[in-house]
Parts: structure tokens; sequence; C-alpha cells
């Protein structure tokens, strides 16, 4: 499993020369990396359970602790408590933001069907990609950083994971955003993009809308021509809003979950579907929320309520995106290989940093497939690098 080095072995204490002897200092350590992934990946932490979350976050503060940082938790009642760690530096400054979460989408008890294993090259098991990998990869780069610059680091850091991002960052968003503000940049541990490990420098903004019919009720035998079918009227609706979907401008939206009716001999009253919706921009942002909430009923006997909103902003490509990446692909380069970035449909709590104009990298994190399936891996030769990168990308920006 450990890569060999082709590089000077073991620098010990000291800080590394160059970008292919900081790699080499991580590919020495290959093996305590995955040894952290795997912890981490034992302790299940699905959004919706308050206490399984807080144990994984104590014994991660424990680790951040361990290397000197001073841990904070912002409490939370219906969610994890969410962990804040921070880092003085030889230098002033505000802090970098290194930017993730502790929770994952699986329930309780998925490591017995998916049990955490190491196989053909990778490490397996549920949240490993997105993101206990990306956790393994700060705590890895800050002790190395430190270990270097006699137990301090060059610059003032700030670690912040949350425990809700998975379920939309109810609870976490105020935070994210008020560290963001007092930070230079924000680098996302979130996983990289496809195997060629791309970060990510734009995502889609998502939006949750709830739509709701209200007709009117009749026995469909007796009185059928007395009653309104809120069905109808949300099928209606819903081809109406399939019309909305602009796949050339990169807009969706998806009704996911559609209810309506009560029994199969009652003209339906009610009916409700829940909207997914992903935009590239904020202008797209306004122009589909105005459209949903001018639809209007086919059946004028039918009445429309539209709630929700958009509730990450895109993560648009600008300068200083652009920045943080062409410093990271310079970083890369000194590494040995080229660093690809891509645009993508899901979203992240980078969004609300990038949002507030906070230059922000995304996709930091490691390199694998599966996210939020039972095939989540992450590739084990590529977390050296990740390791590299991220740590002389702290160094630099």
């Amino acid at each position: 499993m450990k890569k060999k080095s082709t590089h000077s072995k073991s620098l010990g204490n000291a800080a590394p020369k160059d970008a292919r002897e900081c790699l080499c200092y991580f590919e020495e350590r290959q093996n305590e990396i995955v040894e952290t992934i795997q912890r981490l990946v034992e302790i299940e932490s699905p959004s919706d359970i308050k206490q399984a979350v807080d144990r994984l976050s104590t014994v991660v503060a424990g680790r951040f602790d361990a290397i000197g940082g001073k841990v904070k938790f912002h409490s939370a009642q219906k969610f994890g408590n969410h962990l804040q760690v921070d880092f003085s530096g030889h230098a002033s400054g505000k802090p970098v933001l290194l930017l993730g979460h502790l929770d994952t989408v699986y329930r309780l008890g998925a490591i017995s069907k998916m049990p955490c294993r190491i196989a053909e090259g990778r490490v397996w098991g549920p949240g490993v990609l997105d993101m206990k990998s990306g956790i393994a990869l700060m705590l890895h780069a800050l002790e190395a950083l430190r270990t270097w610059h006699g137990n301090r680091l060059l610059r003032p850091i700030t670690v912040l994971l949350v425990s809700d991002e998975e379920v939309g960052s109810e609870s976490s968003r105020k935070i994210t955003e008020n560290l963001a503000r007092q930070s230079a940049a924000v680098l996302v541990l979130e996983p990289a993009y496809g195997l060629k490990g791309a970060l990510k420098t734009a995502r889609k903004g998502v939006g949750e809308y709830g739509l709701k019919i209200t007709g009117k009720a009749a026995h469909s035998g007796l009185d059928f021509e007395k009653g309104e079918s809120a069905v109808i009227e949300l099928a209606n609706q819903i081809l109406a809003i399939s019309n909305m979907v602009d796949l050339k401008r990169g807009i969706t939206l998806n009704a996911g979950i559609v209810r309506g009716g009560t029994r199969s001999n009652v003209i339906p009253a009610e009916a409700s579907a829940f909207i997914d919706v992903r935009v590239p921009t904020m202008k797209d942002a306004a122009a589909i929320d105005k459209k949903l909430r001018n639809l209007r009923p086919v059946n004028p006997h039918c009445k429309i309520e539209v709630l929700g909103a958009i509730n990450r902003p895109p993560m648009e490509r600008n300068a200083r995106i652009i920045g943080l990446y062409k410093k990271a692909s310079h970083i890369a380069k000194e590494l040995g290989w080229n660093l690809d970035e891509a645009a993508v449909g899901g979203g992240s709590d980078g969004n609300f940093t990038a949002a507030l104009g906070i230059p922000t990298l995304d996709g930091l994190g490691a390199v694998g497939e599966g996210a939020h399936a039972n095939h989540e891996s992450v590739v084990i030769a590529e977390l050296p690098r990740r390791a590299a990168l991220l740590a002389r990308l702290i160094e630099t920006t």
C-alpha cells in the first residue's frame, strides 16, 4: 500500500526545500493518512443523528488539539455541533479558512453493509470520499506544516467542519459566512472532480421549492363532475415546470417527489410536488424564481401555492477563483502533474463563501468515485500529492 518515493529518504522535521521534497514527505506517510481515513469512516455520522455526528467531531477535535489547534464548538440543537479550530501563525493577517463537513448521507448502520476496507488500491466505505478523506488531508497537511516550522504555522489558519452540509447547511450557514468574511481565502476540501482530480471552479446554485395545489373533493362515482382534481392540475404544472429546463444554459428543474389524493374513488382535493432547481448564475436564479411564482392554474377552480427559494447561491467562476486555481495549478506542475478545473452541478458550502466575494477554491479533497453510493472510494496513490498540494497552497495563499 505504501508508495515508494523516488526522492531522498525522510525529511524528518526539516522543511522541504521544494515541492518535490514536500511530496516525498507525504509519500512516506501515506499509510498514516490511510489509517486516519479508516478511523474517521468507521465513526458513522449521518446528518440526522446528532449524537453520532458529535461523536465524530469530538474525535476530530482531539486530533486538531494534539497538533496545536484551539478548538471551539458551535452548538446546534437539531444537528451536530459545528467544529471550529484556530491556528496562530508566525505572521499576522487574515487566516485562510479550510472548509468541510462532518456529516454523511448514509443511515446509521450502513458500515455493516459496506464496511471500510482497503482493496484494489483504494479505501472503500460510507463517506470515505465525501468527505472523511478531506478531513484527514486537513489534519496531515497542518501537522506537516507545524512540524516544518517549529510547531507553528507561517500564517493563521481556521478550520471549519460543519455538521449539516448534506442537508442544506441550515444551522451552519451564518457561521460559515461570518468566518469567510474574516478570511483571506477559502479552501474547500470537498472531493476532487473525477478520477483526474480536477478542482471545482464553478458550482451551480441550488433551490428547493414546494408546489401545493388545492382543488375540490368529490365522490368519483356519484359526483365526478363536482370535483376539481388537484392531481390533474399538478400534472399540468409539472409539465409547465419541465418547459423551464434549459440544458444548454445549465438550468434544470426536477419534480422529484410528487404526492396527491387520498383514495381512488375520491377526486383529489390536494396535491403537492417538491422541486429541485439548479442554476449556473444568480441572474438565472432570479429568473427561475420569478417564473415559479408566476405559475397560474390551468383549472381556474384550483389554487396554487409556491414555497421555497434558492438556498445555495451559485459559485460563479470569477477572477478571484481563477487566481486561486492558477496558483494551485502552478503548484501541481511543480509536483509533477497537470491540474484541471471543472464546473459541476452539485453545491457545497463553498457556494456561500464565493457568493460573498471571498476567493474560494473547491474540490481540494481526495480523488475517487461513487460519492453517496455503494461503491464510494478514494484512490490511495493520489493522497500524498493531494496533501502536498494543500500544504503548499496554504503556505502561498
